[in-house]
C-alpha cells in the first residue's frame, strides 16, 4: 500500500491548495514532507517573533531578505472523531527541527492541540504523556513515558493507528517501534493487542471486517468515505477486507466505493447506485484510467462528476502502490465536467494535505 507521504512549509496567512482538487477547505498543496528542514530555511529569533506577533502576521520578512519567513509547518494529525474513527486533520504547527516529535505531542489530551481541535474531534494519547522519537534507517522508535499506559481500553487500536499514520506521513519514516521507558513493547499495555517488531500502514486504519466470514482468504484495501455532515464533510480512511481471489486491487477499490460504507457506520458516499467500470483499468507511468458507465455522474444532464466522488476515488486509489494520478472517462469519452463547472481535462493527483478545514 502506498503511503503517499507529502507535506509543505507554509505561513499561517495561507494554505496551499491542490493543483487539480479544490472545495470545502479539505485539501492542501503538493510538496513532500521532510523531517529535516531545508538548509536555506530562515528561523525567527525570539525578539523577531515578538515583532511578528505585535504586527499581527507570521509571514514577516527579515531585514535584507526578499523571501517571507516561514514560521509554521503543515502537519497531519490523526485524531479521533465523534464516531470513533481515526482521521487526519491538517494543522499549521510551529516550525521546529523535531517535527515528528512535535506531531506526537499534538496528539496528547490537554496538550497544545486542545485549542485547535475541530468540532467533534478529540486527541488520542493520554494526558501528560511525554515521548522521545529516534529516527534511523526509516524506523521511528518512540519511547513513551509511563502515562502512555493509562488510556481507555477502547482506544488501544486507535492509538496504534494514530501514532503509525501520523509518523509515516514523513518521508524518512517507513515503520514505527514503540517503547515505554526504554523497554520495547511486544503488545499494548492495557488490552494486550500484539504489536510485533514494527508497525506500518499495511496494518490498516479503521479496519472493517463486516461481512467477512474467512479473513484468511481476504486482502486489505484502504478506501475513503465521507464523515461529518453537509457543509462540513471530511474524508475518513477505512481498511476493508476483500476477497483474495486474484482480482485487480483497483477494481476492488472501485467496487467498495460503489458499494458504500454500509448502514450504521456513520459514514457516507456520494456514488450513485449502479456505478461500474466498463473496461479493465489501464495503468501507464503511474496514471490509472478508469472508464465508467453513466452512473458515475452526479448530474446526468450536465455530465458532471461530484467533487466528493472524484476526491474519494483519488484518495483511495493513490493508496495503492505505483498509482500517482487518476483519469476518468465515461463510455470511453473524456471531457467531463467537475462540480465547480471546470473541465476534467487532466489526470487528478493526490493532494499533499487532506482535511484542511476548520469545522
Amino acid at each position: 500500500m502506498s503511503k503517499n507521504k507529502k507535506a509543505t512549509l507554509v505561513t499561517t496567512t495561507a494554505l496551499a491548495t491542490a493543483v487539480f482538487l479544490s472545495g470545502c477547505g479539505l485539501f492542501g498543496g503538493e510538496e513532500k514532507k521532510q523531517i529535516d528542514p531545508p538548509q536555506n530555511a530562515s528561523y525567527l529569533e525570539e525578539s523577531e517573533m515578538e515583532m511578528v506577533e505585535e504586527s499581527g502576521g507570521t509571514d514577516a520578512k527579515t531585514e535584507g531578505s526578499e523571501e517571507a519567513v516561514e514560521t509554521t509547518v503543515s502537519t497531519e494529525l490523526y485524531l479521533i472523531d465523534k464516531n470513533g474513527y481515526v482521521v487526519s486533520q491538517t494543522m499549521d504547527l510551529p516550525k521546529t527541527q523535531s517535527v515528528a516529535k512535535q506531531a506526537l505531542e499534538y496528539l496528547v489530551v490537554n496538550g497544545p492541540v486542545t485549542e485547535m481541535l475541530p468540532n467533534d474531534f478529540r486527541a488520542v494519547l493520554p494526558a501528560d504523556t511525554q515521548m522521545t522519537v529516534n529516527i534511523k534507517d526509516g524506523v521511528a522508535t518512540v519511547d513513551f513515558s509511563n502515562e502512555f499506559a493509562t488510556y481507555n481500553e477502547e482506544d488501544e487500536q486507535r492509538i496504534l493507528e494514530s501514532v503509525t499514520w501520523t509518523l509515516t506521513q514523513f518521508d524518512s519514516v517507513n515503520t514505527v517501534k514503540i517503547q515505554i521507558n526504554g523497554k520495547a513493547l511486544e503488545s499494548m499495555p492495557v488490552n494486550g493487542t500484539p504489536i510485533g517488531e514494527e508497525l506500518t500502514r499495511a496494518n490498516g486504519i479503521n479496519v472493517s471486517t463486516d461481512g467477512v466470514v474467512d479473513i484468511t482468504n481476504t486482502k486489505p484495501v484502504t478506501v475513503y468515505y465521507l464523515g461529518g455532515e453537509a457543509e462540513s464533510y471530511y474524508y475518513v480512511p477505512v481498511t476493508k477486507r476483500v476477497a483474495n481471489d486474484g482480482s485487480n486491487d483497483i477494481e476492488a477499490v472501485v467496487e467498495e466505493l460503489a458499494a458504500g460504507p454500509g448502514y450504521g457506520t456513520g459514514l457516507l458516499s456520494q456514488f450513485q447506485t449502479g456505478v461500474k467500470l466498463l473496461d479493465d483499468p489501464k495503468m501507464q507511468d503511474g496514471q490509472v484510467t478508469l472508464d465508467f458507465n453513466e452512473s458515475i455522474y452526479g448530474s446526468f444532464e450536465e455530465k458532471m462528476v461530484s467533487e466528493h466522488v472524484l476526491n474519494t476515488l483519488v484518495l483511495s486509489l493513490t493508496e495503492q502502490k505505483g498509482i500517482e494520478s487518476v483519469a476518468v472517462t465515461v463510455n470511453g469519452e473524456a471531457g467531463l465536467k467537475k462540480e465547480d463547472g471546470g473541465d476534467l481535462t487532466k489526470p487528478v493527483t493526490r493532494p499533499q494535505n487532506v482535511n484542511t478545514g476548520s469545522f
